[in-house]
C-alpha cells in the first residue's frame, strides 16, 4: 500500500516537495496544522469542512479513500503500516465525524481523538512544561549526547536537535569509534533527509548491537526505505536490528515486504518470536498496551487479513 500523493497539486504538494529536500516546514508540523484546524472548525460547527481536512490528513499519511469504509475495508488489513497507532485513530475520527450523536458529543470525542494525534505526530517528550510547542534541543545537548563513552545496552538519543551535514560527519566518526555497545538510536524529529541519512547508513549497519532505529518524524521518502531495505537484504549489514520507526515522514506509508522479512529474520535467529500468549502475562500498568502492539505486529504476518471491521456507526 502506497500513498499516490503524486494525484495531488497545487501548494500543499509544493510544501511537500520544500519538505523532502530540507526547506519549509517539516510533514508533522503541516498535519498539526491540519489537526488544529479540524478541531476549530467543529467548534464552530463546520463539520463539512472538518471531513474535508480529515481527508487531506489521511492523503497525506498514505491512506486512501474517502469514505470510513474505504478506510476499513481496503486498509485496515495491510499488515505493514508503518505508524499503524495514526490509522487507528484517522480511523477513530471518521467514524465520528460520519456517524455523529449530538453536535456536543461530536466536538467532545472528536476533539480529544485530535489531541491524541497531535501528541502521537510531535515531538512531546520535549515539550516545555505549560506550552502546545515542542522545545528545541541546542547544539549543546548534541554535543554532550556524543561525547559519553559507551557502554553495552546503551541509547543514545539524538531526537529534538536539527541536524547538518557537518552533524552528521560528527555522528559518523562517534559510531565508529564508540558505536558497538549501542542498542538502541534516536533520530526522531531531526529534520534528517534521504540526502543525510544516505550520509549515515554505512556507519549504521556496521553496529554489532543496534536494535532499533528511530527515524519517525523526518523528511525521508519512500528512496530511504528502499535504501534501507537493500540494505536489510545484505545478512552482514545490520545484523541484530530488529525495528525501524519510518513514521511521519513525507510519504512513506507502509514498509516494503523484504524490509521486513530481513528484520524478522534477524530476529528469529536471536530469539523466539512473540506469541499470543506473552501478550497475557501481567505487565505493570500502562505498558499492557505495548504488549499487545508488539504481539499482532510479529504474529499476524501468517495470519492474513484482520477480522471483520464494525460497522461505521457502532460505539
Amino acid at each position: 500500500m502506497g500513498a499516490r500523493l503524486g494525484r495531488r497539486a497545487g501548494p500543499e504538494a509544493g510544501s511537500e516537495a520544500e519538505a523532502a529536500t530540507g526547506c519549509g516546514p517539516a510533514p508533522y508540523e503541516r498535519r498539526v496544522r491540519w489537526l488544529r484546524e479540524i478541531q476549530s472548525t467543529l467548534r464552530e460547527r463546520r463539520p463539512e469542512r472538518a471531513r474535508q481536512l480529515l481527508r487531506l490528513l489521511r492523503q497525506d499519511l498514505g491512506l486512501e479513500g474517502t469514505l470510513l469504509t474505504d478506510i476499513l475495508y481496503r486498509n485496515v488489513a495491510f499488515l505493514n503500516l508503518v505508524d499503524p497507532i495514526s490509522h487507528d485513530l484517522l480511523v477513530n475520527l471518521a467514524r465520528d465525524l460520519q456517524c455523529p450523536k449530538t453536535d456536543y458529543e461530536l466536538w467532545k470525542s472528536s476533539d480529544k481523538i485530535c489531541r491524541q494525534l497531535i501528541y502521537h505526530l510531535t515531538p512531546h517528550s520535549k515539550r516545555q512544561q505549560g506550552s502546545s510547542l515542542p522545545r528545541r534541543k541546542t547544539p549543546s545537548c548534541h554535543k554532550s549526547s556524543l561525547q559519553k563513552t559507551l557502554l553495552p545496552g546503551e541509547t543514545v538519543s539524538l531526537s529534538g536537535i536539527p541536524l547538518t551535514v557537518r552533524d552528521v560527519q560528527h555522528i559518523t566518526r562517534y559510531l565508529g569509534r564508540q558505536g558497538a555497545g549501542l542498542t538502541v538510536l534516536d533520530l526522531s524529529f531531526t529534520g534528517l533527509s534521504d540526502t543525510l541519512l544516505r550520509l549515515l547508513l554505512p556507519s549504521l549497519w556496521t553496529l554489532p548491537r543496534l536494535t532499533q532505529l528511530l527515524l519517525n518524524g523526518n523528511r525521508l521518502t519512500r528512496a530511504s526505505a528502499r535504501e534501507l531495505t537493500e540494505a536489510i537484504k545484505d545478512t552482514a549489514k545490520f545484523p541484530s536490528l530488529a525495528w525501524v520507526d519510518l513514521g511521519n515522514n513525507v510519504d512513506v506509508a507502509s514498509l516494503p515486504q523484504p524490509l521486513l522479512v530481513g528484520l524478522r529474520r534477524r530476529l528469529s535467529q536471536r530469539t523466539s518470536l512473540p506469541t499470543i500468549h506473552e501478550g497475557l502475562d501481567p505487565e505493570p500498568e500502562g505498558s499492557v498496551a505495548w504488549a499487545t502492539t508488539a504481539t499482532s505486529t510479529w504474529g499476524s504476518a501468517a495470519a492474513g487479513p484482520g477480522s471483520e471491521p464494525q460497522a461505521c456507526c457502532t460505539r
